[in-house]
């Protein structure tokens, strides 16, 4: 069992949800991102995943795009993404999901990016748009070095689809909430629940919801239905007002630990 799968089970013994926390790594640069995400976790973040900046990343809304894009121009690549993980692992036993697309993947190689990343202790991987139809080769690669991999499900999944994500995933599901890119919303999709009661009903796998959530009140509304709640736009976008703050990791810390306790008591 991964990070992952430990870090849920100790929750789930203890009546406690989960907050799942996104950065793009590199920005605002390489070498900032460690101490960002010591601030995330000291703010109450369980999870953390490392999105690798892409040139054509379709299913970002504009926040991450824009953090994509200033991460490659400070040189972020897929390989020092991975060392960025080496260095937050000599520091934390914190879960960590690689959150990338297929694109950089296939050119450094699956074989040799599961090896990699286990070496540099990252728990699992995220691919936004890969077909779960046609994951074969990818599942084993990470499955062969111990690795989860996380497959997306949302509204419009069809029940083969769903099927197929409960079938590959391991570690957890991330459940979409909307259809669209990524971004912060002001109300929460009333397809969330459908779909979460859709997965539920195949799947002993934690859930958890993400695509649009960016306040405690969100929080606190999905709280009670999955294991875990995932916030990426809205920590980005602090990070794309703060970039030049030597305060931004005291106020990064501070936003966390108020979207953590939208939990309440049980965070």
């Amino acid at each position: 069992m991964t990070r992952i799968g430990r870090m849920f089970a100790e929750r789930k013994r203890a009546g406690r949800k989960s907050l799942i926390a996104y950065i793009t790594a590199g920005d605002p640069t390489p070498e900032r991102t460690p101490a960002l995400v010591e601030a995330l976790l000291r703010g109450g973040a369980d999870l953390i995943e490392l999105g690798v900046p892409f040139s054509d990343p379709v299913a970002d809304g504009p926040v991450i795009q824009r953090a994509g894009e200033r991460a490659l121009k400070a040189g972020t690549s897929l390989a020092r993404v991975l060392s960025i993980a080496r260095e937050i692992r000599q520091r934390s036993e914190a879960p960590l999901l690689l959150f990338t697309y297929l694109n950089p993947v296939l050119r450094y190689g699956l074989e040799r990016l599961a090896r990699d990343a286990a070496a540099a202790g990252i728990d699992g991987c995220l691919l936004t748009d890969a077909s779960v139809e046609e994951a074969h080769d990818y599942v084993a690669a990470m499955h062969g070095q111990g690795l989860d991999t996380v497959f997306l499900a949302a509204p419009t999944s069809t029940p083969r689809r769903l099927a197929l994500v409960a079938r590959y995933s391991t570690g957890f599901v991330y459940l979409v909430s909307r259809t669209g890119v990524t971004g912060e919303r002001d109300s929460l999709s009333g397809s969330t629940l459908p779909l979460v009661g859709a997965m539920r009903a195949i799947t002993d796998l934690p859930l958890a919801v993400g695509f649009g959530i960016s306040t405690p009140e969100q929080v606190a509304a999905l709280g009670g239905q999955v294991d875990a709640v995932v916030v990426g736009s809205a920590f980005v976008r602090l990070i794309e007002k703060n970039g030049d703050n030597p305060s931004l990791e005291i106020r990064l810390e501070s936003f966390t630990r108020e979207l953590k306790h939208g939990f309440g008591a049980q965070a």
